[in-house]
């Protein structure tokens, strides 16, 4: 069987995501901050509250990965866990005032690797590109989630 893993949509979007981590994580790594928890920053930034399964859903990872990843940031005190007021069997999550004083330092790093990916591409192909990939997306969400 003959396979061009170039020609894959799979195979080189996979690989442009492997590349757009170890990007972001050189640049990151000075913060004491990964990849991976950028979902996470997103999700909390500017003082917005979430409960852990909010964060696994915004995610899209699983329960235990969101666990492990939510109990080195708070171990890097990242974040802070508070029982939600309504619900006690909810635990409230949000940025502390050291995650949130990194927020510049990584939107810029993620800027900067952005920037890098897309330099080639010119401005109306940044545009196709991501509207082509947001599309992709969709449909790919759709068929996850769908029975």
């Amino acid at each position: 069987m003959d396979f061009d893993r170039h020609q894959s949509a799979g195979y080189m979007t996979n690989w442009a995501a492997r590349l757009f981590a170890k990007s972001i994580d050189k640049r990151l790594s000075s913060l004491d901050v990964a990849s991976g928890q950028l979902p996470i920053f997103f999700a909390l930034a500017g003082g917005r509250q979430a409960t852990q399964a909010e964060l696994t859903k915004i995610a899209a990872i699983e329960q235990p990965t969101m666990a492990a990843t939510l109990n080195r940031m708070e171990k890097a005190g990242l974040i802070a866990r508070r029982p939600d007021d309504t619900d006690r069997r909810r635990t409230i999550v949000q940025l502390t005032r050291k995650a949130e004083e990194k927020a510049q330092a990584i939107r810029q790093a993620v800027e900067t690797v952005n920037g890098l990916a897309l330099a080639s591409l010119s401005d109306a192909e940044r545009i196709a590109f991501l509207d082509m990939l947001g599309r992709i997306c969709v449909s790919l969400a759709d068929d996850v989630t769908s029975g």
